[in-house]
């Protein structure tokens, strides 16, 4: 520059242009010292991508999660934030996998966050799961099922925090030898037409054929189908012993709606339903046997404590991925935490570590360190007989944990032989 240029200060009155030089001299002095370059001691916050499904056939699931996140993230900066930082989780619609990609690596570059958080639809997850491996940063997947994430197409980036598919066709198919439905009885499945309705669908064909079931038929069902009357129509001449459905989001509340108004006989298995799915179904038409990952009946003090608080703030009982969303991001917080830092590699040597968490079951939850899998409880769920609810959040009747207090966590879950996953 030439030396006729001058300090834009020069050009303020005298009392402006001393405060400007003292806070120049402060910041200089600040830097020289290996303070951080930001202004006159404002932490800057710990920013988190957080995608999840607010629109489509899991969309209702999708706004529970971000009210579970949101609640988590607020008791976290209530209490002084993640090592002095209060954390900014930034949730957006993932809408489907290739707007879920884009968005994850727009959040990587342009919005500097640290990790990525989230999802339910296990094809957006996978997206999702390879920006993180291609940036280098941790992705938690909260919501998505599909062993294919677990195993074949499984990064060392990636962390899983719902159940899998194995568990759960494993958690009902226990129920469903010990009531004598399988050996022997001809099976009918509907099956979601996307990456979790397929693997869903293999691990139960697995199930059976391995337990003297004969699977008659497997129905391929779009992701927006509304009307089941073909489908029942099928099952109607096929006259199966069971109907076992691979259905996902709200595909399950219309299925099992339209199922009690055709009036059919055959009794009804499930491998997937959320609890927001079975409260839309309402009480007289859902029936059979289910799994899911955790419910607001669970009398931990804990889950008392999360329901009651989550109670308070929506008035509304948290549905599963409410609950799922807040133990995750507590999870994380006590990664960051103990490792007191943000930095991927160190998170991911933590996780790895197999170090324990509260997620307020009756017992402490760990990843295993060679695919990434969250050991944890599992629940099967049936219905109440007609009459015996008390609301329209409490007509499921929940069994005993799976696996058992007295058995090991990984007792349901893939083995590291039949696994895929190579990091």
């Amino acid at each position: 520059m030439g030396s006729d240029t001058k300090d834009s200060s020069a050009l303020l009155p005298s009392s402006k242009r001393r405060n400007v030089l003292m806070a120049g001299a402060a910041l200089a002095g600040a830097s020289a010292l290996g303070f951080p370059t930001f202004v006159f001691g404002q932490v800057d916050k710990i920013k988190i991508g957080h995608l999840t499904p607010l629109t489509g056939f899991l969309g209702a699931l999708g706004e529970y999660a971000v009210m579970g996140i949101r609640m988590a993230a607020e008791e976290i900066n209530a209490a002084g934030g993640v090592m002095g930082r209060q954390l900014d989780v930034m949730s957006e619609d993932s809408v489907n996998p290739q707007v879920a990609s884009s968005k994850a690596q727009r959040m990587i570059e342009r919005d500097n966050v640290v990790l990525l958080m989230g999802e339910i639809n296990s094809a957006s997850a996978l997206t999702i799961s390879q920006v993180a491996a291609r940036n280098k940063k941790l992705f938690l997947s909260i919501g998505a099922r599909s062993d294919a994430l677990r195993g074949k197409d499984c990064n060392r980036y990636t962390f899983h925090v719902d159940i899998p598919v194995t568990v759960m066709v494993n958690a009902v198919g226990q129920a469903l030898v010990r009531d004598n439905m399988v050996k022997d009885k001809k099976i009918y499945s509907l099956t979601a037409d996307y990456l979790f309705g397929h693997d869903l669908s293999r691990q139960a064909k697995k199930f059976f054929a391995a337990n003297g079931g004969n699977q008659i038929g497997d129905e391929l069902v779009a992701t927006d189908v509304t009307d089941f009357s073909p489908y029942l129509l099928k099952i109607r001449q096929a006259k199966p012993d069971l109907v076992a459905t691979n259905l996902a989001g709200n595909q399950v509340t219309n299925f099992v709606k339209q199922y009690a108004e055709f009036g059919l006989p055959y009794p009804v298995v499930g491998f997937n339903l959320n609890t927001a799915d079975a409260w839309a179904a309402g009480e007289g038409n859902l029936g059979g046997i289910w799994p899911t990952v955790w419910h607001h009946d669970l009398q931990t003090p804990g889950s008392k404590a999360f329901v009651a608080a989550f109670t308070k703030k929506y008035n509304k009982v948290p549905e599963n991925h409410a609950w799922i969303e807040y133990v995750s991001l507590k999870i994380l917080a006590q990664a960051m935490n103990a490792t007191k830092s943000t930095d991927t590699e160190k998170l991911i040597a933590y996780f790895e570590s197999e170090a324990q968490f509260d997620i307020l079951k009756a017992r402490k939850a760990y990843f295993r360190s060679w695919d990434h899998q969250l050991m944890q409880e599992a629940f099967p769920f049936t219905v109440k007989p007609k009459g015996q609810a008390k609301g329209k959040y409490d007509f499921l009747k929940f069994g005993e944990a799976v696996p058992a207090a007295n058995q090991p966590l990984e007792l349901l879950a893939p083995t590291k032989a039949e696994s895929l996953c190579k990091m």
